[in-house]
């Protein structure tokens, strides 16, 4: 579990000011500045330098500032990729991943910020692991759209798998998982259905595309009152525990061994992270 929050990552055009300015004032936990699908071809160079300049003006806090170039085999990508190099940002999204050697092409264009992936093609999904363990690699962002797309499928069930995959990768490397998108903006039920169906699954937060979707991702993938409370009273007693020479503890009529102190620390971790990042 990582203690800097991840619950909602909203995307933001590139291109535009209005959304830019907009997001420095919204409580969401990362930032996905976008060059690729939300800025059309003939904005996509100007983008650039609107970006640029935004977050040179900063005014984003302690939000994970993450930049989605588009794809190396594009026009544009190479170019993106050199200037994004050169923003105030804290790592560079690469969409369409399909193995390591791609990430490789990228960390030779950028070779100071870290790396995310969009997984997004079957073959991305297939090689997972090896892209999760490229060591410049921080972070998986799943492109649930441009994958059911690929896969001609229809529904959430049909992209359980891949889901699965990439969330196997990242626990194994160590990095964080980013469930993809919920369409139906409008729809809070659904997603509030989704975001407690990939926080069960594993994943440290939801990608969003509208503002409006950001607390309900908040809620979903933080701690709750009842978890943090949990958590202190495992923790005090298998302390209390171990104080009297013994390896386990009882709590609630469950048993508490070392692995639920460690995932008790990691909740209590995150929500102070949560407090921290809410309080600026």
């Amino acid at each position: 579990m990582h203690d800097r929050p991840y619950r909602s990552a909203l995307y933001i055009p590139g291109s535009k000011d209005r959304a830019l300015d907009k997001a420095r004032g919204l409580p969401v936990d990362v930032i996905l500045f976008d060059l690729e699908d939300a800025v059309a071809p003939d904005a996509k160079v100007a983008a650039r330098d609107t970006l640029h300049a935004a977050l040179a003006d900063g005014g984003y806090g302690s939000r994970k500032k993450i930049v989605r170039i588009n794809g190396l085999d594009t026009e544009w990508g190479k170019a993106d990729a050199a200037a994004v190099g050169a923003m105030a940002c804290d790592a560079i999204l690469l969409p369409k991943v399909n193995g390591p050697e791609d990430v490789d092409a990228l960390a030779a264009l950028v070779p100071d910020l870290p790396i995310w992936a969009m997984m997004e093609t079957p073959q991305g999904i297939l090689n997972a692991a090896a892209i999760a363990a490229h060591p410049r690699m921080e972070g998986f962002v799943l492109g649930t759209n441009d994958l059911a797309k690929d896969l001609n499928s229809r529904g959430r069930a049909a992209l359980v798998t891949s889901l699965q995959l990439c969330l196997l990768a990242a626990k194994a490397a160590g990095i964080v998982a980013l469930d993809g998108v919920y369409n139906a903006f409008k729809d809070e039920d659904g997603l509030r259905a989704e975001c407690a169906e990939g926080r069960d699954m594993g994943f440290d937060g939801k990608t969003l595309i509208h503002p409006a979707q950001v607390a309900i991702a908040n809620a979903a993938f933080g701690p709750t009152d009842d978890e943090i409370d949990l958590a202190r009273r495992q923790i005090a007693a298998f302390e209390e525990a171990e104080a009297q020479g013994q390896g386990v503890a009882v709590v609630d009529g469950r048993i508490v061994e070392n692995l639920h102190i460690v995932t008790a620390r990691a909740t209590l971790a995150k929500a102070e992270a949560i407090a921290a990042l809410e309080s600026e």
